[in-house]
């Protein structure tokens, strides 16, 4: 489904992605992991269109999407979640979820996914009338998901979800990406600091680090992997 090869990513002199390749096969669900600064987010922004490659291939199902603007890849059915959560805050939930599904005239689909976002996040449709604004950080994580499962997504692109979530939100939000994932037939590519997370939910993963992929793996071997255990696992 997305294919990237041999991606350079620059700001100004500094080169943030270092010829970089990464598959995500239809259907799956792949992970990204490493510290700050590896370049997950760059990467993410990239694949959105907001940034723009220096070189490199961007395909998604067979389409070159490299540089292309960033509403006509959201119009392919790329949709991202972005770092840092990015609702609107003085619009309601509703009015959020609405604003996900901005590209989406059809009123039928529309309230079909409404139903599957309630469904995943009921705290949700029993605040759809509160500001977005007022929201605790994990309520709003909870939103921008929605947010963008909203927007009907073929391939969902997650950013860093679980950032400043306490580990007991940081499950609900694991248990409702495997959801998405497994019972809603939606490919995900997350990108994560937290490893066991991402691991624990994804069936394969790259490791980033420093703009380079230093370890491309199944998710239950990365696991297993000692390298990963100690920079990453804290074992």
């Amino acid at each position: 489904m997305l294919k990237i090869e041999n991606l350079q990513v620059c700001y100004g002199p500094i080169m943030a992605i270092k010829g970089i390749s990464v598959y995500v096969p239809q259907g799956e669900l792949v992970c990204v992991i490493g510290a700050n600064g590896a370049g997950k987010s760059t990467l993410i922004r990239t694949i959105s269109g907001l940034n723009k490659p220096r070189s490199g291939m961007i395909e998604f199902e067979g389409k070159s999407i490299a540089g292309m603007p960033a509403h006509r890849i959201v119009d392919l059915g790329i949709v991202q979640v972005p770092e840092g959560r990015g609702v609107f805050p003085e619009m309601t939930i509703l009015e959020n979820l609405e604003m996900g599904a901005y590209l989406k005239r059809n009123k039928r689909m529309f309230k079909e996914n409404q139903e599957k976002v309630y469904a995943l996040f009921p705290r949700l449709k029993e605040r759809e009338g509160q500001l977005a604004g007022t929201l605790s950080g994990g309520e709003q994580q909870m939103l921008a998901v929605g947010r963008g499962m909203m927007g009907n997504p073929k391939l969902l692109l997650l950013d860093e979800p679980s950032q400043g979530l306490s580990p007991l939100m940081v499950q609900h939000l694991s248990d409702a990406i495997s959801v998405i994932h497994k019972q809603h037939s939606v490919t995900v590519l997350l990108v994560e600091q937290n490893a066991r997370m991402a691991l624990e939910i994804a069936e394969r993963g790259y490791v980033l680090q420093t703009g380079k992929v230093v370890m491309e793996d199944s998710a239950a071997s990365l696991l297993e992997n000692k390298v990963v255990k100690e920079a990453y696992l804290g074992i």
